[in-house]
């Protein structure tokens, strides 16, 4: 197989890739910030709740979540799994970072002052005001070294989804390299998430310097 052949299977497997990641994302984020809340209700059955689907979630493999994902629905209701495949990549990768992103939600919140909340008070905020106008924007900036860091670990992520036999690029790279008798692929598929993942902390420096007016 020619070099410009293999580069672009590799292309279009970085292409799907990048559509785990970015529908991950979409999904995870703002699940794991209503995750939070249930985490952090005072309600003691809620709260603990929660806090098992994080502590499960946290405490087995994501490759086996996909797999108890991929197949529940066959199990549990005979339903036929045909098409569940891409579906239930997205579902196990949003469940899973939705845990994570909800601890790092969780410790952002609890680390603003109790002040900012008494003040809110006073000025006669609801609850969700003083969540999104005050203490939001202020979460956002103490979490975004940490979101980050899930973020690129996210790219990595996306490889797992062979666990499930679909085709993203780490998959076809490992094909094309037993076929061939090659190491090339590797590199080449190495490259592709290096430099995605440069592009991500480039925005997310770049988002950082945009919020850097909090200090």
């Amino acid at each position: 197989m020619s070099f410009s052949v293999m580069l672009e299977q590799l292309a279009q497997g970085m292409c799907k890739s990048m559509l785990i990641f970015g529908l991950t994302l979409l999904f995870s984020m703002p699940l794991g910030l209503l995750v939070c809340f249930g985490r952090m209700s005072k309600n003691r059955l809620v709260s603990g709740i929660f806090g098992f689907f994080i502590s499960v979630l946290r405490g087995t493999p994501l490759m086996l979540q996909l797999m108890v994902v991929y197949f529940f629905p066959y199990y549990l209701f005979g339903i036929s799994i045909g098409n569940w495949r891409f579906p239930a990549i997205i579902v196990g990768f949003s469940i899973n970072y939705a845990a994570y992103f909800a601890e790092i939600y969780r410790s952002g919140i609890e680390a603003i002052p109790k002040g900012q909340y008494e003040a809110a008070q006073i000025l006669d905020y609801s609850k969700s005001q003083t969540f999104f106008k005050i203490v939001f924007p202020q979460v956002i900036k103490i979490i975004l070294p940490a979101v980050t860091n899930e973020i690129i670990t996210l790219v990595k992520d996306t490889s797992l989804a062979f666990s499930l036999a679909y085709m993203e690029m780490f998959t076809i790279a490992k094909q094309i390299a037993a076929r061939d008798t090659t190491f090339v692929p590797y590199i080449v598929a190495a490259l592709f998430y290096y430099i995605f993942n440069l592009l991500v902390a480039f925005v997310m420096r770049q988002f950082e310097k945009k919020l850097s007016y909090y200090n």
